[in-house]
């Protein structure tokens, strides 16, 4: 893995961050620019994700700590994860100013506190983004951030309709739902915490909710037949909630993989890591193009692109619990799609991985940025 020049040019970009969106970004050298366009040179993933991080941080809001529209708040979460991983797979802290700066402005800028607000599944995208951070940079207010948001969730939980699990959001009035996406979280989450808490006490809360939440979550109905995980359950009758045969997002599919090795540690329980390699599989095999490149069931809509890269994302958290040659080839083929057909200029990113190209935005650009380090960080090239 390269590893990034700390010298005056990458101090002086941290210290301007907080200024502008694009002082970190400078244009790529004639020399780069002729290995981009050579036939005989390919570059490595750690390259392609380099530019297309400057990139992506062209739609940075320095006056908010966000990402500009289309992407929303949870996608702002996604986007300081990509930053955090980036940061890890290729050994820079260049873009840890951006992610400390969030940190610090973008409640006021959103008009929020802790990062809490309506939507209990944005709250869960927030505490997966500090931990992650507490994670590479050590930095405690991350994580104890991470704590507050759950804090908050677990007021969320309920046993009245469908026996249990967090409510997709506060305001039942117009929203009464129980879905994967916010369950999955929850149990990340709760087991992420119980494996950095040093209390023993505090400890043990977590491991007991995360524990609660896959008891639910398996039980609940909304794993089907091939594996997959639909979208949520109908609540219609609270007696008797079903599966509601929503759609199988990839990012369903991805989360929960975060979720079973977070608890698998917390348990010391390897049937949790089968299950989850189950459900991997299961993706691999059905949410495919032909060629093998992960694509999205038929749906519009902004967060649509979003999702395929949050199942990259955790499909490299469980190939580093038990490495799997099939993942590490699942990623360099979508990696080397993404490169090959998905670029437009300037190095964006669109959202159909197999291609054409369609446009950039930030949303777009941090889903194929968690492919390309995907890649990376499970062997690179």
């Amino acid at each position: 893995m390269r590893k990034f020049n700390r010298g005056r040019p990458a101090l002086l970009c941290e210290l301007c961050f907080v200024i502008t969106a694009t002082c970190c970004v400078s244009a790529p050298s004639a020399n780069a620019q002729s290995m981009d366009t050579a036939s005989q040179v390919t570059p490595g993933y750690s390259e392609q994700a380099a530019y297309g991080i400057q990139a992506l941080q062209r739609w940075y809001r320095p006056s908010s700590g966000l990402y500009q529209k289309p992407a929303d708040w949870w996608n702002s979460a996604n986007a300081i994860t990509v930053l955090v991983d980036y940061s890890r797979a290729t050994h820079t802290t260049k873009y840890l100013g951006a992610v400390a700066h969030t940190f610090s402005h973008a409640n006021e800028a959103y008009n929020t506190t802790n990062f809490i607000n309506d939507s209990n599944d944005d709250e869960g995208w927030w505490a997966l983004a500090w931990i992650d951070a507490y994670d590479l940079t050590k930095t405690h207010r991350y994580l104890a951030m991470a704590e507050t948001i759950f804090a908050d969730m677990t007021t969320q939980w309920d046993t009245a309709t469908c026996g249990g699990g967090v409510w997709w959001s506060k305001n039942l009035k117009t929203s009464a739902y129980k879905n994967a996406i916010t369950n999955e979280l929850f149990l990340e989450i709760a087991a992420s915490l119980a494996n950095r808490e040093t209390d023993r006490d505090r400890k043990a809360q977590y491991g007991a909710w995360a524990r609660k939440e896959w008891q639910w979550f398996s039980a609940a109905g909304m794993i089907n037949a091939d594996n997959l995980i639909n979208d949520g359950l109908n609540a219609s009758n609270p007696a008797s909630c079903t599966n509601n045969n929503g759609t199988t997002w990839t990012y369903n599919q991805g989360v929960i993989l975060g979720g079973l090795v977070e608890l698998s540690k917390t348990d010391q329980n390897p049937a949790l890591l089968e299950r989850a390699r189950t459900i991997a599989n299961a993706t691999i095999a059905h949410l495919v193009t032909a060629n093998g490149v992960l694509r999205e069931p038929d749906g519009k809509g902004p967060d649509l692109p979003q999702f395929k890269g949050i199942f990259l994302r955790n499909l490299v958290r469980l190939n580093n619990a038990g490495p799997r040659a099939e993942y590490q080839a699942f990623a360099r083929t979508n990696a080397d799609s993404i490169g090959r057909n998905d670029q437009g200029s300037n190095h964006q990113f669109g959202e159909h991985w197999e291609g054409p190209f369609d446009s950039g935005d930030a949303t777009r650009q941090t889903s194929a940025l968690d492919a390309l380090i995907a890649a990376e960080e499970m062997g690179g090239h």
